[in-house]
């Protein structure tokens, strides 16, 4: 068990006082970065969905079933829209005529995932995950970390959907699930804790490049320097570029370090915290993500306000864009211009959909054909240019499957379930449509802690110790 005592305050002699003048800092709009960020427009949205539908058995869903999901994927649109724009990820199909239109994926979409399967599956990529995600809990103070916020970063750490089960199997003398319930209401949370602490991994990126200069000893309490790289035309005040030149001067603190006991309103406590923003968009395979999520961390761990003011503070260490529908967080100097500078193998696989993405677009655009209409028979001799017309059974059939994806009942669902059984949409079809709903919903390994149980075993899930959860804010 990770001991509190390993959280012990950092011996540095340094003042506790703010120097930093309050002098306006404009953001400046990146279009390299924007570009990088919106280049992954839908992008989680697809895996997600792609994951969903070969989670069933068949590798293949009612496109019904699947519609009610679309706030919980946190979709911009319908998913019969996201499925018609998308048409060399996702495949329409009616299984029979008795049954309503399912969706599959594409073959281009499956020789995809199996190659992702192969990257998840590799053992250097399952070190490297699981040295991240430990480096993560690491950055915690008591070394644990909810499943529910944990799972905000499951993409951007490069987790595999089932990373519960992926991880605990495997690697049992690193992680284990504590069980906390509340006194108050009796609410429970499950964490992913860290069970001993690894002083291998206790190293920071910034430590790491300092280790490898020459000139530069690795002891605690060096200046070390930030990359700061400010947009082209940006130019600091006078009286900030020298605060940010004095700032860079002072002792650098290792994010694993806890150094609460600073002043929150001190220089040294503000660039205890940007090593900590910095690292923790060091661990993401993207180096970048959303900041909401950063924004729940930072609570948790008791930081406040201090991630927001060190986003504002220094735009020559990160970038905000408002791309994609939402604020994402970008580490500058992992990118030149639009390009990522870290060769990461799963990186290139979300690249590889990203260019499948790209071709579906390019082919809306260019033959503006319906997705979910019916492909033409085509003869033998189909090369002279003749071509076989739908009759007009399967016009009316392939009508009524338009139809189908903008069905919706007051409650949100299609009604094609019910026509299948050959019986109206009632109550009793609501609630079977959303209790599937429900066991998709909570398809999150944090949710059904008996399905935890049963595939790690009750002596892997053990009660948190400590009631006191959060970090204590000084």
């Amino acid at each position: 068990m990770l001991s509190m005592a390993l959280w012990g305050r950092v011996p540095h002699r340094l003042l506790l006082i703010r120097s930093f003048v309050d002098a306006r800092i404009k953001w400046v709009r990146d279009p390299y970065l924007d570009i990088a960020v919106e280049r992954e427009k839908n992008l989680k949205e697809i895996l997600s969905l792609k994951n969903q539908i070969l989670s069933s058995p068949s590798k293949s869903l009612p496109l019904s079933s699947l519609s009610p999901l679309k706030s919980h994927f946190n979709l911009p649109t319908s998913t019969s829209k996201l499925f018609q724009n998308y048409p060399s990820i996702f495949s329409p199909f009616q299984p029979s005529p008795s049954l309503p239109l399912h969706v599959k994926l594409t073959p281009q979409a499956m020789t995809l995932h199996k190659e992702e399967l192969a990257i998840h599956n590799s053992p250097p990529h399952r070190n490297d995950v699981v040295n991240r995600l430990a480096k993560l809990l690491m950055l915690t103070k008591a070394g644990r970390l909810p499943l529910h916020i944990l799972d905000k970063f499951k993409f951007d750490l490069g987790l595999p959907t089932n990373y519960i089960t992926f991880l605990l199997s495997d690697y049992p003398d690193y992680f284990q699930i504590c069980e906390y319930k509340s006194p108050s209401d009796g609410k429970e949370t499950l964490f992913l804790e860290l069970i001993s602490w690894r002083n291998e991994l206790a190293i920071s990126e910034m430590e790491k490049r300092a280790s490898f200069s020459d000139s530069v000893k690795l002891k605690k309490g060096l200046p070390l320097r930030f990359s700061m790289k400010l947009p082209n035309g940006f130019d600091l005040e006078k009286k900030v570029k020298n605060w940010v030149d004095t700032w860079q001067d002072l002792p650098y603190i290792s994010p694993y370090e806890n150094s609460f006991h600073l002043g929150p309103n001190s220089d040294q406590a503000e660039k205890w915290t940007v090593a900590v923003l910095h690292e923790l968009l060091w661990l993401l395979v993207s180096k970048k993500t959303e900041g909401k999520n950063v924004f729940c961390l930072g609570e948790y761990l008791g930081f406040e306000n201090r991630f927001k003011k060190a986003l504002m503070h220094f735009p020559g260490i990160f970038y905000v864009s408002n791309k994609i529908r939402t604020q994402t967080v970008v580490l500058k100097e992992a990118y030149r211009k639009d390009f990522l500078m870290e060769k990461h193998p799963l990186m290139g696989m979300r690249f590889r959909y990203i260019h499948l993405m790209n071709k579906s677009e390019k082919f809306r655009k260019r033959d503006g054909v319906p997705v979910f209409r019916r492909k033409r028979k085509v003869m033998s001799n189909a090369d002279k240019g003749e071509v076989i017309k739908e009759d007009d059974k399967s016009v009316e059939e392939n009508k009524d499957l338009n139809l189908l994806s903008g069905l919706r009942s007051k409650d949100g669902f299609g009604d094609e379930p019910c026509k299948a059984q050959g019986r109206r949409w009632d109550d009793t079809c609501a609630n079977d449509v959303n209790a599937m709903v429900r066991n998709w919903a909570q398809a999150s390994w944090y949710y059904p802690l008996n399905n935890i149980r049963s595939h790690i075993g009750d002596n892997r899930v053990t009660k948190c110790k400590s009631c006191v959860l959060l970090p204590e804010i000084l």
